[in-house]
């Protein structure tokens, strides 16, 4: 590393503290998006690979951050992790596993897609029902967090080491 300083990003709005019953309900949203898919049965590693790349999609430094950290906290590979913005093109992650990558590639851009129903039934051709519900409101989550990080710039990763 040299000594030059790293680029900082201006706090836009402090979500927390200007609009704190909407924070609170965001990580309501959060909480109850992590218990459907403890229900469902969602390994923790997916979700948070999953997170990252809507994350990536968005443009949010602080949640592709958080939640590369969390995946490998979570016991996923540095390569897995590392092949999440190619995972089409990586043979690092099963049919059920690109199934869910697709989905989440589609609601999260669900301004241009509209999820039509081949990328519905591509999804539901490997998870169940109750699954899809529960990839659907993490993903719906992750999208939220992702627009409140990117429109107020609240969050900032810190460069570790």
């Amino acid at each position: 590393m040299t000594t030059e300083s790293f680029h900082k990003v201006p706090t836009r709005l402090d979500v927390e503290a200007t609009v704190p019953g909407f924070y609170k309900a965001m990580a309501h949203l959060d909480t109850a998006a992590i218990r459907e898919a403890d229900r469902a049965g969602i390994p923790m590693g997916l979700r948070d690979l999953l997170r990252l790349r809507a994350s990536q999609i968005n443009g949010c430094a602080y949640c592709v951050d958080m939640h590369t950290h969390d995946a490998a906290e979570n016991g996923e590979s540095q390569q897995r992790i590392h092949a999440v913005s190619i995972w089409a093109e990586s043979p690092f992650f099963t049919e059920k596993e690109r199934a869910a990558f697709a989905f989440t590639e589609t609601v999260t851009r669900v301004a241009d897609t509209h999820v039509p129903a081949s990328d519905y039934d591509a999804v539901a051709a490997h998870w169940s029902d109750e699954e899809v519900g529960a990839l659907l409101g993490l993903i719906v989550t992750i999208n939220a967090w992702n627009g409140l990080a990117v429109a107020s710039r609240a969050w900032e990763p810190k460069l570790e080491g």
